[in-house]
């Protein structure tokens, strides 16, 4: 078993090579053609453009993203500066080992792959400069300290802190060496990325940033700086569907829609939802290039036998808490667990009611497995042992909208599948705030007293009145979060089928990705240049 595994291991390793080679050679060959076709009279002032957070090696999705939009502002005569990481942070992002924080960084894949993707293009390449002082400041901190630390006005602390959770891959930090220790790390990375990019900033005078996420602490830090200076950032992520990302001059993870109030669905928009929904609850859908569920099984006779027992079933999503949203969502409650710990009690008070948990499926997906989980929880407090609880793991696949359909009402944190169940006229209680909360889509209380209240009355109702607006409102914001806002790039890439959410560029013209022969980058250009909505037509 072990030399098969080493076979594979050797295997997997050459097709990876190959895969990234070829998809180098393509990024270079487009390169070279953009260079040469940029037009003499650069009309439009500078963009800068940093997305380190995105990669080491290969090419994700977002990384191809930033990587495209920069190709169509050169093209469009909008000059591009590239900030791009030459081992500029002594931990970053993606490069940090969890189980080793002191492990050196693979700087040297990450550097290549970026020489590969700037080098045609201008490129201001940031090292790592420790500030001594700094460093004597944090020494001795506690993380409480560290997360409210500031250092010449710069919020460096709170700048951080959404990165040390997504890392760590929790929401509660363990006071112990290590963490600090990577803490004050990240810390020290933001200082050196902030000095460097303040002096890009005053040299390029750019009319606009254009960041990944903005969330994770160098884009975070970045973003801070432009938005302090007066000059616009956007943000990009991922879209819903296969290929497509989203861009915002808001906060991307946190994914704000503008919809005028009399905005409808025309028929022909109505029935694209309808075949849309149709696939998602069959599970065929990705997020990010990552298939959630390979299958999705009916409610078992087992699970049907139990439910028989009770007077009603409410069904309780969670989120993964480490998420880069999650920051938004905690409003009403500090975190997700509190909300949970409410839950628990809401449960305990109603042994009549059989209440579902279902995990997150990117709880335990490999590589982002959470170190705090609702898993884990559940197993602390004895959630399970309670007869009116069934705990359905992240790797479990029966149909969470078969399950909808058989439940008295739906109580989630933050997750999507809210408004999925709002759309399919179920009521919905919401702990968090979400993206969907910006219209009338479900029952959003303001404080945790009313969110008690309004448990009891639906545990209590006979019926629950929902009112029409929720699914309307509901079905109109993800229709425009499905077809307005997420912007198409299935025509320059496809899978790489080496890691999930990395993908080639497939091959195409240079034309391809002019304003006028593409409705994506015309959107894009519009939206970074003349800072008009990021909306398909």
């Amino acid at each position: 078993m072990g030399a098969t595994q080493s076979v594979n291991r050797y295997k997997n390793a050459l097709r990876r090579r190959r895969v990234h080679w070829v998809n180098n050679q393509r990024i270079r060959n487009l390169a070279q053609q953009v260079e040469q076709h940029i037009p003499e009279d650069k009309h439009h002032p500078p963009v800068i453009v940093f997305n380190a957070s995105t990669r080491l090696s290969g090419l994700s999705l977002n990384a191809a993203y930033a990587l495209l939009s920069g190709w169509a502002l050169r093209l469009a005569g909008a000059p591009v500066v590239n900030f791009a990481c030459h081992a500029g942070m002594s931990r970053c992002v993606l490069g940090t080992n969890r189980d080793d924080v002191y492990a050196a960084l693979p700087c040297q894949e990450c550097v290549a792959q970026s020489e590969v993707n700037y080098a045609e293009g201008q490129s201001a390449w940031f090292e790592y400069q420790p500030d001594l002082d700094l460093a004597k400041a944090i020494d001795r901190l506690s993380l409480e300290e560290l997360s409210a630390f500031e250092y010449q006005g710069y919020p460096l602390g709170s700048l951080v802190l959404p990165t040390i959770r997504w890392v760590l891959r929790r929401h509660h930090l363990v006071e112990d060496e290590s963490t600090r220790f990577l803490y004050r790390e990240f810390v020290k990375s933001a200082w050196s990325v902030a000095q460097q990019f303040e002096d890009l900033m005053e040299s390029v005078q750019p009319a606009a940033v254009l960041v990944f996420n903005g969330m994770f602490f160098p884009e975070a830090t970045a973003r801070w700086i432009a938005q302090s200076r007066g000059v616009r950032v956007i943000s990009h992520e991922v879209g819903l569907r296969p290929f497509t990302g989203f861009f915002t001059t808001g906060e991307a993870t946190a994914y704000p829609i503008q919809i005028s109030d009399d905005y409808q669905l025309s028929a022909a928009q109505n029935d694209q939802l309808d075949a849309y929904l149709a696939e998602r609850f069959q599970g065929n859908f990705t997020m990010a290039g990552v298939q959630f569920w390979p299958e999705i099984q009916s409610l078992s006779p087992v699970f049907l036998a139990k439910a028989e027992k009770f007077k009603q079933i409410v069904p309780v999503f969670t989120n993964v808490v480490f998420d880069t949203s999650q920051g938004h969502a905690n409003v009403v409650y500090p975190h997700m667990f509190a909300w949970l710990d409410d839950v628990y009690a809401i449960i305990k008070a109603h042994p009549g009611t059989l209440f579902v948990i279902r995990a997150h499926p990117d709880e335990s997906r490999p590589g982002k497995a959470s170190r705090e989980s609702v898993a884990d929880w559940v197993r602390k407090n004895r959630v399970d042992s309670e007869e009116n609880v069934l705990f359905v793991g992240s790797d479990e696949y029966f149909s969470s909208y078969e399950l909808i359909q058989r439940s008295k009402f739906v109580m989630i944190y933050n997750s999507t599948i809210g408004l999925e169940a709002s759309v399919m006229g179920a009521p919905v209680l919401c702990g968090g705030k979400a993206r969907f909360t910006q219209l009338d889509t479900v029952f959003f209380p303001e404080n945790v007293e009313e969110y008690r209240q309004i448990a009891e009355n639906f545990l209590e109702a006979d019926q629950i009145q929902v009112p029409e607006i929720y699914r309307t409102n509901a079905r109109r914001f993800l229709y425009y979060q499905l077809f307005r806002t997420s912007l198409s790039f299935e025509d320059y890439l496809e899978e790489d089928g080496v890691w999930q959410g990395y993908v080639m560029l497939k091959p195409f013209p240079v034309d391809a990705l002019r304003r006028e022969n593409s409705e994506t980058f015309r959107i894009i250009l519009d939206g970074i240049l003349e800072d008009k909505p990021f909306l398909k037509d």
